[in-house]
């Protein structure tokens, strides 16, 4: 059920209200909030399975593992960790400044709206929000019209665990979300697409709100030829697999050397045959397509590739599901490298060389993950030199999400702005400078007023005749 459009107002002012009244001020009470998220994340996981089982096909292992346990985590430590990231900085200055105090304070930016995606709902909901809590921050959450069943049950959960002064649920679809960008906000977290993005940057800009997007793009792989096939066929495989492809990290295309393309076709039919024996249309391990519209634009990008079909997946329109499907020899304009395939299709690009990879790379926007499969440290160390991606992942696929030590974020095309735990904090996080000059610094500043004598002038510009030391090239 849509939240009524003229209550949005309404909703974003209490919300508002509540910062501003210093609730979410102590370190204690936002540590409280984090271990409720948990305690709702752990106690509802039943309802969750069954609403992503519902809306997305989605495997309980895959919902548990890579949705609800990383909420439960990564909430509980970021309560445990968050005195320290909220602890007052003093920074190291110049002795003739120290009487100054010189202080950095953590601030929280103030009433957040996060609008999260259909993909991975649960942990691209509450993921942002674990900043936000842990930061002081107020939001409304606006989780995706495609997973309806989902959607209704965070309206119906959420309450039980949060005031809805401090965190609320705002469902519906445009309409809802047109009303929610009208608003002036402290800040706007985007986990989607690039048409939408530009949507809400633009409303951003009224208000000059600061942004986080987190997008996607075309995420390549480049596979080394001396690297072992098999086990890079593999361990790619697996990445597609999850959620059927749809989720922004998923590998998107292969770059392999021409004569090992063969080989690693041969790879990932054997795996296949290893992960799903009787196939993934009807597998309780494999998920379904969000929609229909979805399923009729994975099959409309198949059905124009130029590329070779190996491995011919199957497809139910009826029930939204499609099989992994492996296309070779897909060239320069083809239907499969012209967006985001996000779905269970992966295209094989035969390349000459190590040098044409990258500049395949190169000549595409930045993705958000680069993936490359080579023991060789020179390689590796070129492809860091020579390529730009949000991050850079050697010999796996999707595994690099459970590091939540790394920051995680997008570049160019790709999006902008950190998140996961301290990233996702410091998003939320104003950094407060200030100084307090004592009244006994008053002869020292004498020098400052006019009328100045050559002596003070002297002294006051005396940063421009710095010695800058001899450098060459």
């Amino acid at each position: 059920m849509a939240t009524p459009i003229s209550t949005i107002p309404k909703i974003r002012d209490a919300l508002r209200a509540t910062f501003r009244s210093g609730l979410t001020r102590p370190i204690a009470w936002r540590q409280h909030q984090l271990y409720q998220l948990a305690r709702m994340a752990q106690n509802e996981q039943e309802l969750i399975c069954d609403a992503l089982k519902k809306d997305l096909g989605k495997p309980k292992t895959e919902v548990l593992m890579a949705e609800i346990g990383c909420v439960i985590e990564r909430a509980v430590k970021s309560a445990e960790q968050l005195p320290v990231w909220a602890k007052t900085e003093y920074p190291e200055v110049a002795d003739w400044q120290k009487p100054w105090k010189p202080t950095v304070y953590k601030a929280p930016r103030g009433t957040a709206l996060i609008i999260s995606p259909w993909n991975y709902p649960m942990i691209l909901t509450f993921q942002p929000l674990i900043g936000a809590i842990a930061a002081g921050c107020t939001a409304v959450l606006k989780p995706s019209e495609l997973v309806p069943t989902f959607s209704q049950l965070l309206d119906e959960i959420v309450p039980k665990y949060f005031d809805p002064n401090v965190y609320r649920v705002v469902n519906g679809a445009v309409p809802e979300t047109s009303k929610l960008l009208e608003l002036q906000w402290d800040h706007i977290f985007y986990t989607g697409n690039g048409r939408v993005a530009r949507i809400i940057a633009r409303a951003a800009a009224k208000h000059l709100t600061p942004l986080t997007l987190e997008l996607g793009g075309k995420s390549p792989v480049i596979i080394d030829s001396a690297y072992d096939i098999d086990l890079a066929a593999k361990r790619i495989l697996w990445g597609k697999c999850n959620n059927a492809g749809q989720i922004c990290v998923a590998p998107d295309y292969v770059l392999v050397q021409r004569d090992k393309q063969d080989e690693l076709i041969k790879a990932f039919q054997k795996h296949y045959d290893s992960f799903f024996p009787k196939g993934a249309l009807d597998s309780p391990l494999f998920g379904s397509i969000v929609s229909d519209l979805h399923h009729k634009r994975l099959t409309s990008l198949l059905s124009r590739t130029k590329g070779e079909i190996v491995l011919k997946g199957r497809s139910d329109a009826s029930r939204r599901r499609l099989e992994p499907t492996i296309v070779k020899n897909v060239a320069e304009g083809d239907s499969l490298l012209e967006e985001e395939v996000f779905g269970p299709v992966l295209p094989i690009v035969p390349v000459d060389s190590l040098n044409q990879a990258v500049d395949f790379v190169n000549a595409r926007s930045h993705p958000l993950v680069l993936y490359v499969f080579s023991d060789n440290e020179s390689i590796k160390q070129q492809v860091v030199s020579e390529t730009q991606s949000g991050g850079i992942v050697f010999n796996d696929t999707f595994q690099q999400v459970a590091v939540r030590e790394l920051p995680f974020a997008g570049v160019g095309e790709s999006g902008y702005g950190y998140q996961v735990m301290k990233h996702t904090y410091d998003t939320y996080t104003q950094l407060r400078s200030s100084i307090d000059m004592p009244r006994e610094a008053e002869p020292h500043l004498a020098i400052r007023y006019p009328p100045h004598s050559e002596e003070a002038v002297q002294a006051l510009t005396a940063a421009v005749r710095t010695p800058i030391p001899s450098s060459r090239l």
